[in-house]
């Protein structure tokens, strides 16, 4: 800390001045007291005496005078510091004094205005302010204002009674006219003389007016029906009322002014005189509700007049355009051009048109309504009739994707005109023109998915597309030989027949004069047929036409997905969950039971009749299972992410999804299981097959054979075909199944073994025989993929061939080393014994001392 204390230093004189210091040393925020103390303390005292080496007596006298300074001069400060604070304290007092003076000035300026508002607010308002007289006799000056407004409101209301006396008057003046004269003079003359519509709208009341002093005063008028009155027997117009028939005369008058109305409207309307157009429309709408005008406007409008001269052309679209159309491997065109050019027309049409209608209508909303009637139901409605049925003839795909393309197309129409907003443009449009948008869009494609007769086209479509893709696998599969017998020929009998079924469905289709010649063509492309194919029951197929394609797969899954995106876009939300369940059962028919199961059941019944040939078996039947299993995937995710999800809506349908979806895949699991049984029976039988052939003298050899080869022929068989097998079933599965698989082949070929080896007496060279295909056997196994604990279950082998080879004292150690007994093939006493009793000098002394240990 900076000291605040300004002493003397070195080279001072004995006596020290004082510490001096201001007001800015004690402003400081870093002002501690207790060093303030310290450094006047230390101060005080002499440089020569700071570090003396003895210690001196303490002399008090440095510290008083140093104390003394620094409490006069802290006087002074104080005093100073007084006079500052006086300052201050003045100076806030003649601001407040200032500040109430202002206030008072302000609150007298305040009750000041308030009591002159009120004074105007009384003589605006007072009711009796006429009638009150002040203390000289004279009225308050507020009650001109009243006086002015009570005269205006008399004068208006006299003004209101003369109108309607005059009304009256000239009302009698035409009633007379047309009841004794025959005609309306008056009227005539009005509109001649003054063709404003304000007039006219006068003329129109005073026409209705009549006609209803006519229903009273000429009641025989109103008793004719066809033009014959009927009152007397006097035909109409001979007699009526003084002569005249008036309610004949009022018809015709009105009659010839509504004409008139109309036509001024019209020519308005060619001169976008949009006042005038108002003024004749409201003159119509009070004079028959307006329903001429409306009529007139939307009847006679260009747009329908140029549309109705094109809507009768046929629809031109290329060749190419519907080929692509009817082909589900390419993606669809799109919306058919000319009904797009309509669409397109219209949307420029009825954001113009809406901007006219609700300048020259007052119930603009109304005529609104009407005009999209009339688009829709005559402009978009017969050019879309149009499109879907030369859609039809060409295939059924070609009219679903174009009942989509144009259902979406439309209905961007519907949602930009919305955010348009039309007559209440730019805000969007009213609730009751929304409205109106959607039940247009309603009406029109309501022919088209009334009912289920949308998802039964869409199911058809994809029959009829899954049964041409799967045609030359049906007849393949047909055609294959049953061999199972029993329950799994009842089994197999089911998959006949839907193939049967399957096959004989796209026979009848292909033949059905209802089919489309693009539709045909396209079908047989898909099948892979031409047409020349005629018999169908002689068609030509390959092995790998029978064999499972993933591509296929996936095509037909690309199929389903546009149909499903389809059925989300045309049918309502509460239809959705059905639909998907139709198209679910399509997909487990088509793909689960007709293509994945018939593939599976083909291999069953390779698998089986592998069992019992005397060569060696053709396993090739493995490689259908990865395909299987990779299409059995792809599917069973389609339905649980897409197809379920979609059914989550209803419960009940959805659990019913689920059930019939696990159902199929569990069908499926099972069949693929019964193959990989079988296939590990026919594994077995064959290594069984070749363990027989092993001969008598392979493990007594004599010493020039064992140079000469490594292992038994046996054992290269054997060996072989495991690693044959291996590589053919590492093809079709993977995973935990694999090891499963290899693990249960190779426990099982090792219980084998360990029966085999006990069949066989070997000699002393014929111990290292055994040993080198214990080896070999042992090294083929493990490149299975095994388990820990089958692979440990193998080793146990190893110890068979050091048994036919080592000494009496290494047998004896062998023997007090025994697996526990129990379950598993391990090495136990009784293994032990019987693979000791196979050695040829198992007679010694020796080798009869270890047993007899055992």
């Amino acid at each position: 800390m900076a000291s605040l204390i300004s002493g003397t230093g070195s080279g001072r004189s004995i006596f020290p001045k004082g510490p001096s210091f201001t007001l800015e040393n004690f402003s400081n925020k870093d002002f501690i007291v207790r060093d303030f103390i310290e450094d006047l303390a230390e101060s005080a005292i002499p440089v020569n005496r700071r570090s003396g080496p003895a210690q001196q007596a303490f002399d008090p006298k440095p510290l008083i005078r140093t104390f003394e300074n620094a409490l006069s001069q802290l006087a002074s400060l104080s005093e100073e510091l007084g006079e500052v604070e006086t300052d201050l304290l003045t100076s806030v007092r003649r601001a407040e004094i200032q500040h109430d003076t202002t206030l008072d000035t302000l609150g007298r300026k305040l009750d000041q205005s308030i009591d002159s508002f009120n004074a105007l607010d009384i003589s605006l308002n007072q009711p009796n302010g006429i009638n009150r007289i002040d203390k000289n006799g004279r009225r308050p000056s507020d009650a001109g204002g009243l006086i002015a407004v009570q005269i205006g409101e008399r004068l208006e209301e006299l003004d209101k009674q003369r109108r309607r006396a005059l009304d009256a008057t000239f009302l009698i003046q035409c009633w007379m006219e047309v009841s004794e004269e025959g005609r309306l003079t008056s009227l005539d003359e009005m509109i001649r003389r003054q063709s404003s519509g304000e007039n006219k709208v006068r003329c129109a009341v005073i026409a209705r007016q009549l006609m209803k002093m006519s229903q009273r005063l000429d009641p025989a008028s109103w008793t004719q029906t066809n033009g014959t009155k009927k009152v007397n027997g006097i035909t109409n117009g001979v007699v009526g009322y003084r002569g005249h028939n008036t309610r004949e005369l009022i018809e015709k008058f009105s009659e010839t002014l509504e004409k008139d109305l109309l036509k001024q409207f019209d020519d308005s309307y060619r001169r976008q005189n949009f006042d005038d157009m108002l003024e004749c429309a409201k003159v119509l709408h009070d004079f028959n509700g307006g329903s001429s005008v409306v009529a007139l406007f939307v009847n006679q409008h260009q747009f329908f007049i140029d549309r109705s001269q094109l809507i009768t052309e046929e629809v031109t679209t290329d060749n190419e355009t519907w080929e692509k159309l009817a082909d589900p491997d390419s993606d669809p065109p799109g919306v058919e051009p000319s009904l797009q050019s309509l669409i397109d027309e219209i949307r420029v049409v009825m954001q113009d048109e809406s901007f006219i209608i609700k300048r020259a209508f007052p119930y603009y909303e109304v005529v609104l309504t009407k005009f999209i009637q009339r688009v829709f139901q005559q402009s978009i409605q017969q050019r879309l009739e149009m499109v879907l049925e030369k859609a039809d003839t060409i295939s059924s795909l070609a009219f679903l994707r174009s009942l989509h393309a144009s259902r979406s197309y439309i209905n961007n129409l519907i949602e930009d005109l919305k955010t348009h907003g039309l007559t209440e443009h730019p805000e969007p449009c009213s609730a009751q023109t929304a409205l109106s948008l959607d039940q247009q869009l309603e009406e029109l494609f309501v022919p088209y998915l009334v009912g289920n007769s949308y998802i039964d086209r869409e199911r058809k479509s994809l029959e009829e597309l899954y049964s041409s893709l799967l045609f030359k696998f049906t007849i393949y599969h047909s055609r294959r030989k049953k061999t199972p017998t029993g329950f799994m020929a009842s089994l197999a009998q089911q998959g006949t027949q839907l193939l049967a079924t399957a096959k004989d469905a796209y026979i009848d289709r292909l033949d059905s004069s209802e089919l489309t010649p693009t539709q045909k063509a396209m079908m047989l492309r898909v099948a892979g047929l031409r047409d020349t194919d005629n018999n169908k029951n002689e068609i030509e197929v390959s092995d790998e036409d029978g064999v499972l394609s993933v591509p296929n797969s996936k095509r037909m899954l690309k199929w389903l997905a546009e149909g499903v995106r389809r059925a989300l876009e045309l049918g309502s939300g509460s239809d959705t969950p059905k639909d998907v369940s139709a198209l679910l059962n399509l997909l487990l028919t088509s793909m689960g039971q007709v293509y994945i199961e018939t593939a599976l059941d083909a291999a069953v019944d390779q698998a089986t009749a592998q069992e019992t040939l005397r060569t060696e078996p053709d396993m090739s039947y493995l490689l259908s299972l990865q395909p299987a299993i990779t299409i059995t995937n792809i599917m069973s995710r389609f339905i649980n992410t897409v197809l379920i999800r979609l059914a989550e809506s209803n419960t009940t349908v959805r659990r019913a999804m689920e059930i019939q979806t696990k159902s199929g895949v569990e069908r499926i699991e099972s069949k693929t299981n019964n193959i990989m049984r079988s296939t590990i029976a026919v594994v077995l039988n064959w290594v069984t097959k070749l363990l027989a052939g092993q001969k008598k003298a392979d493990f007594r050899p004599k010493d020039t054979d064992l140079a000469e080869t490594l292992q038994t022929a046996t054992c290269s068989s054997i060996c072989a075909f495991l690693n044959r097998v291996n590589s053919l079933v590492s093809q079709a599965i993977d995973g935990q199944n694999l090891e499963v698989f290899s693990s249960e082949v190779a426990i099982s070929i090792r219980d084998l073994l360990f029966e085999h080896f006990k069949k066989f007496q070997v000699s002393a060279t014929g111990g290292l025989m055994v040993t080198k295909d214990i080896s070999k056997y042992v090294s083929t196994l493990k490149t299975l993929t095994l388990s820990k604990e089958a692979e440990g279950g193998v080793e146990i082998l190893s110890e068979i061939g050091n048994i036919f080879i080592i000494g009496p004292e290494a047998l004896r150690e062998r023997s007090r080393n025994f697996a526990p007994g129990g379950a598993g093939k391990k090495l136990q006493k009784t293994d032990f014994r019987a693979f000791v009793m196979r050695r040829d000098d198992s007679g010694s002394v020796g080798i009869q001392s270890v047993l007899a240990g055992l």
